[in-house]
C-alpha cells in the first residue's frame, strides 16, 4: 500500500503526464489502486493465516486495528472512486461535490497506511529481537528504525507534491464554441470593428457608390451608341 497508493497519488501530479489524455490518466490511476488493494487483500488473509497456524490471537494491537480500518476505508473509497468518477454515469454536480472529499480521504488513508506501517515493523522487532533486545540497539534495530525514518521522509514527499498548487494538472483547454458564420469570438470582435468602422463611413460611401453608378451608366450609353 506504501509504495503503489503513493504511486496511484501522485499519476496526475508528474508534468510529464500532463499531456496524455485525462481518461488514459483516470484508468492508470484506478489501475494502480485497484492492483494496491488486490495486494493488500493477499497480505490480510496472509497475517490471519500465520496467525491462525502459530495459534497467535487475532487483531488485539493497535497496529492490527489501524490496519484493518486502512484496508474497509480503502476498499469504500476505490467503490466510490469507481461507481462515480470512471463510470460515465454520475452526474457533473455531484462529481465536483465529491472531488474534496475524495482527495481528502485518499491522503487520509495513506497517512493511515503509513502509521500502521510503522507501528507494525516495531512490533515486530519488540517481538522478534530477544537476545540482544530492542532496547539494547543492535544492527537489526538500527536498520528497521532508519527504514521507519526513510518511510517517513517518503510519505512526506508524497503528500507535499500532493497538496501543491503547481503540481497539479492543469485543466483542459476547452474548444471556442462555434459562430453560425463559422467564426471564433475573435472574429466577431473583428467583424463587429469592421462594422463600426464602415458605419462611420456610411457618407462616403454613398457618394462612391452614386458617382460609380452615373460611370456605368454613360459606359452603356456608349457601348449602344458603338452596336447601332
Amino acid at each position: 500500500l506504501v509504495s503503489v497508493l503513493s504511486s496511484a497519488i501522485i499519476v496526475y501530479r508528474l508534468p510529464w503526464t500532463w499531456k496524455c489524455s485525462k481518461l488514459l490518466m483516470k484508468f492508470i490511476h484506478a489501475g494502480l489502486n485497484t492492483i494496491a488493494m488486490i495486494l493488500a487483500i493477499v497480505s490480510m488473509v496472509a497475517v490471519f493465516d500465520y496467525h491462525n497456524a502459530s495459534n497467535i490471537p487475532n487483531m488485539y494491537s493497535l497496529h492490527s486495528w489501524i490496519g484493518l480500518a486502512a484496508v474497509i476505508f480503502y476498499s469504500l473509497q476505490l467503490f466510490l472512486g469507481f461507481a462515480v468518477f470512471l463510470l460515465p454515469f454520475a452526474p457533473v454536480w455531484l462529481r465536483a461535490a465529491l472531488m474534496p472529499i475524495h482527495i481528502y480521504s485518499g491522503l487520509l488513508i495513506f497517512a493511515t497506511v503509513i502509521a500502521s506501517a510503522l507501528m507494525g515493523i516495531t512490533e515486530k522487532l519488540i517481538f522478534s529481537l530477544q537476545n540482544p533486545a530492542y532496547k539494547e540497539s543492535p544492527p537489526e534495530a538500527i536498520f528497521v528504525n532508519c527504514l521507519g525514518l526513510l518511510i517517513v521522509i517518503f510519505g512526506a514527499l508524497v503528500l507535499w507534491m500532493a497538496s501543491r498548487p503547481h503540481w497539479r494538472r492543469p485543466p483542459e483547454e476547452l474548444p471556442k464554441a462555434p459562430r453560425p458564420n463559422g467564426g471564433t469570438s475573435e472574429g466577431t470582435e473583428a467583424e463587429s470593428t469592421m462594422t463600426d468602422c464602415s458605419s462611420a463611413d456610411k457618407p462616403d460611401v454613398g457618394f462612391n457608390s452614386e458617382a460609380a453608378r452615373k460611370r456605368n451608366l454613360k459606359l452603356d450609353e456608349a457601348g449602344q451608341r458603338s452596336t447601332m
